[in-house]
């Protein structure tokens, strides 16, 4: 609760948050298999179904909500999202269509070492892009093509820069647990919560805090749950808190869900696929990185790298994540039958959207409630 608001749901080790326009947010436990995985995924989406349908409320697989405006979208009643949004267009012009108009889908896996974080990292960030571009799904805004095929991940390129982005520094020699601490100190604050309301705290690093010196808290100092709580307001395409987040991908349908996991599981739990990553991306440059960060929301498996295309590196990814797959043994392989097609062919999911759209839809978003539907 916050003052009289139901705000969140917990059962077991699963919770659901409500983001800033409604979006709902499931946060499943630490499992095993993808099978569990999937199956966690299933019974939630029948319960969100299940309520839905006696309040005529549906829920949509897509990155990017196609048809309203900023304007049309209900705030949702936390007090984070109020100093958020006050503070968002200070530093970047599309950090509101971030909070109230996108959905993403991550995946969070867990690390065994500080060596082994490091190497997973890596391998996440430089294939990050890739993944982007896999599951593109948000080529709509205010009912017409929008030009992206990945527009949600598009608008975190201008939400806020102190706190997004491609890490380079996670690449340097020196990378660790406390480059990434140091990193977060320097991070803008949004709030500090305390006696059961947020204070507004935007601009200054979580490094004065530390010492005493918040204007707004005059000699308070941070608990660890501040700490967990500043940690959860960066925003890189992949972050790292007591596991490793995958934050690339657009929200989708159903069987994409399972998809995801899989993907990341296939490339980053088996040891020949990990490395075969980071044998892979060795040499990519930051300025590659970059430039994959940048215009693969664009143009999608199309977009070109080095002697090829993204559709080549993301044909290697595939085979590479199925293998991985096969060798832990669960039997999980299935689970990426949803993304070969779109691999295989070139054609992303926004790109068969954007198809529909043009032919069977006659260039009406309509239909994308309907053909997306949970």
């Amino acid at each position: 609760m916050e003052e009289n608001h139901v705000i969140g749901l917990k059962q077991g080790k699963q919770s659901i948050s409500l983001e800033p326009g409604g979006q709902f947010e499931l946060s499943g436990a630490p499992l095993e298999t993808l099978h569990q995985t999937c199956a966690e995924v299933n019974s939630h989406l029948y319960q969100v179904k299940a309520v839905g349908e006696e309040m005529g409320i549906g829920f949509l697989g897509l990155g990017f909500q196609p048809k309203w405006a900023l304007s049309d979208i209900p705030i949702m009643p936390k007090g984070r999202y109020e100093i958020m949004r006050n503070y968002m267009p200070k530093v970047g012009s599309l950090g509101l269509d971030m909070m109230f108009r996108t959905c993403t889908v991550q995946v969070n896996l867990d690390f065994s070492s500080e060596k082994d974080m490091i190497r997973k990292f890596r391998a996440s960030l430089a294939l990050q892009p890739i993944a982007t571009a896999i599951f593109a799904n948000s080529p709509f805004k205010e009912g017409k093509p929008n030009g992206f095929l990945s527009l949600r991940s598009h608008i975190w390129t201008d939400t806020d820069n102190n706190r997004s982005g491609m890490l380079p520094f996670v690449f340097d020699d020196s990378f660790g647990f406390e480059q990434y601490v140091d990193y977060a100190l320097d991070v803008p604050m949004y709030f500090v919560y305390r006696n059961k309301k947020y204070i507004d705290c935007t601009g200054m690093p979580f490094r004065d805090f530390m010492e005493g010196k918040l204007p707004q808290a005059p000699g308070e100092l941070p608990t660890l749950n501040d700490w967990e709580n500043h940690l959860t307001t960066i925003f890189p395409e992949v972050r790292l808190k007591r596991y490793i987040e995958m934050r690339g991908a657009d929200g989708g349908p159903w069987r994409r869900l399972c998809a995801l996991p899989a993907f990341w599981v296939g490339l980053l739990y088996d040891e020949e696929s990990l490395q075969s990553i980071l044998d892979m991306t060795f040499d990519w440059t930051k300025e590659e990185r970059e430039m994959l960060r940048r215009k693969v929301p664009l143009t999608g498996l199309k977009t070109p790298f080095r002697d090829g295309y993204v559709r080549d590196l993301a044909e290697d990814v595939l085979k590479l994540a199925k293998s991985g797959l096969e060798r832990r043994g669960y039997k999980e392989v299935g689970f990426l039958r949803e993304v070969d097609e779109v691999v295989r062919t070139g054609v992303t999911p926004s790109e068969r959207l954007l198809n529909l759209y043009e032919t069977k839809w006659q260039r009406s978003v309509d239909p994308v409630f309907e053909h997306l539907l949970y």
